[in-house]
């Protein structure tokens, strides 16, 4: 069984760390929130049914447990840090540092939206997780998946200026 746990820790622990920061938005706390995320599932694994997979059961978990951290009084106590370390392709140097700036600012926009927002937004576009799958992890109807994307994007277009928006929108949306 410790071997098997330690399978999953290793397997599991870099995406949901990713899926955490997400949330937080700071590199410690999501650490924290991953290692109270393997805990319990270490103690209440005999719930898990396997009626989704281990990897989708997880991030449920993580997301719930980020959710319990947001509404928390601690997390309204504390500004939370906005870092967002990209790496941009290697080209020249102007043009890593453009990208980068770039990839900031599209960053930070999304990471100022509200948390239905961005949660879907990074499902849909950072993860490749259909909206039908995304309903089923947040347990939230298809439709309201699909309203929050809607939403979330206008909320991008106001936030980002319209060359950046109209690049953006021929890429991804």
């Amino acid at each position: 069984m410790q071997h098997e746990i330690e399978h999953i820790i290793h397997t599991y622990s870099d995406y949901l760390l990713r899926v955490s920061y997400v949330y937080v938005k700071d590199e410690q706390l999501a650490e924290e929130i991953i290692q109270d995320v393997f805990l319990k599932f270490y103690q209440t694994q005999h719930q898990y049914r396997e009626d989704a997979s281990l990897k989708t059961y997880l991030v449920k978990m993580t997301i719930n447990r980020c959710h319990d951290y947001l509404r928390s009084w601690k997390n309204k106590r504390f500004i939370l840090l906005e870092k967002v370390q990209l790496i941009g392709k290697s080209h020249t140097v102007e043009k890593i540092y453009i990208e980068k700036q770039e990839r900031m600012e599209l960053t930070n926009v999304v990471l100022k939206l509200p948390v239905i927002y961005r949660e879907v937004i990074l499902l849909y576009y950072y993860e490749d997780y259909t909206t039908s799958d995304i309903a089923q992890l947040l347990e939230i109807s298809h439709s309201t998946i699909k309203s929050r994307l809607q939403r979330a994007r206008k909320e991008l277009q106001k936030q980002l200026t319209a060359y950046d928006w109209e690049v953006l929108s021929h890429e991804s949306i």
